[in-house]
């Protein structure tokens, strides 16, 4: 049987992207900032002009979005230092093919609809997309004057819904993704990530890799161990008890994954994931009942023994069915580095293709104890 923590490297891996240095960036339109600063997450610069006796910033936020549909996004915090709370400006392709620039008030760790009514007045908003790198220009005006140092909130993402970006990866490079900025001095210092964010992230990883291992690989490794070697009479009963013991320690972890889904839903209030969900719950009941089967399991000679098998069967492949995909649509939410899906993809054809071989050899053995019995 392959190892159970072969996916285990899945989910783990996480970059950021380049950007030239904020000194040596050109602006289409020719305009220039006095301050600028090289962010210390997500590729991104900012560069900034201010006012103090007028509160007046005018800034280009400069970011590679994750993709030609994605999102970029600078925001100031008047009240804290994270996310949550701030006043956000975002930048993306609009329906029509051109840049749109729409401002949030961001209340949770995802964004509602554009609103005008924010801490600070926008006067100019505009945007362009050009060699993979996206600019967010903007005036402000600050709600009082003299304000020299405000919170700084950026991100970027890969989907925009509308006129709403979607939920943004929860990377450590995301998550890093705040920091304090001097307007006068024009100096930026990381403020590091969000320990709630980080948490949060945590979870979401253990979440995905416990199912990765649970559902999506010792299950399926589970069928075949007790669909193909219970035909060889050397296995018995060796198959039974390692069947068994994957079936039982993948219903453990999956359990355990399971666990940390119901808690991160508990506290993204208002981000729902609904058929990601309601698959988990059907796994979790339908592995439930398949525990069950170990203790209503009759003797092979018994006239309920034909039922069993059906039901036990029947659930066991479900499991599988809807284990595998409720994968894949895990890696599309936690939005993973691509080769971490395609590692699980070979990981997976793998097995399949074990499974296949061991089909083909199984009928053949089958066949010819058939052949022989008639004799």
């Amino acid at each position: 049987m392959a190892s159970p923590l072969l996916p285990a490297l899945l989910l783990l891996s996480l970059s950021s992207h380049p950007a030239p240095p904020c000194s040596s960036h050109q602006f289409s339109t020719n305009k220039t900032y006095p301050f600028c600063a090289d962010l210390p997450a997500l590729g991104a610069s900012l560069h900034w002009a201010y006012d103090p006796a007028q509160a007046a910033l005018s800034l280009a936020f400069v970011a590679p979005p994750p993709g030609p549909k994605g999102w970029i996004s600078w925001a100031i915090n008047p009240s804290g230092s994270g996310m949550r709370g701030s006043q956000a400006l975002a930048a993306f392709k609009g329906a029509g093919g051109g840049m749109a620039v729409k401002t949030f008030n961001v209340s949770d760790y995802a964004l509602a609809a554009p609103t005008d009514a924010l801490w600070f007045a926008v006067n100019e908003t505009a945007a362009e997309f050009d060699g993979g790198v996206m600019t967010l220009f903007a005036r402000l005006v600050l709600p009082e004057k003299g304000i020299a140092v405000v919170n700084h909130v950026w991100q970027v993402g890969g989907e925009v819904e509308g006129e709403t970006p979607l939920e943004h990866a929860s990377n450590p490079d995301n998550l890093m993704a705040k920091g304090r900025l001097d307007l006068v001095r024009g100096t930026a210092a990381s403020a590091g990530a969000d320990s709630g964010n980080e948490r949060r992230s945590r979870n979401r990883n253990i979440h995905g890799l416990l199912n990765v291992i649970s559902w999506g690989f010792m299950f399926p490794a589970g069928i075949v161990i007790a669909r193909y070697l219970r035909v060889f009479p050397s296995a018995n009963p060796a198959w039974f008890y390692l069947h068994v013991s994957c079936q039982v320690s993948a219903y453990a972890i999956g359990v355990a994954g399971w666990g940390t889904g119901l808690k991160l839903g508990g506290e993204s209030k208002g981000i729902t994931h609904s058929f990601h969900r309601n698959i988990g719950i059907t796994l979790f009941a339908l592995a439930t009942l398949q525990m069950f089967a170990l203790v209503l399991r009759p003797k092979k000679d018994h006239k309920y023994r034909s039922y069993w098998n059906i039901y036990h069967h029947v659930i066991g492949y479900t499991i599988v069915a809807l284990g595998i995909t409720n994968v894949f649509k895990g890696f599309d939410i936690l939005k993973p580095q691509e080769k971490w899906r395609t590692t699980y993809i070979v990981v997976i054809a793998v097995l399949g293709g074990i499974a296949m071989l061991l089909e083909a050899i199984t009928w053949i053995v089958v066949l010819r104890r058939r052949k022989q019995t008639r004799k």
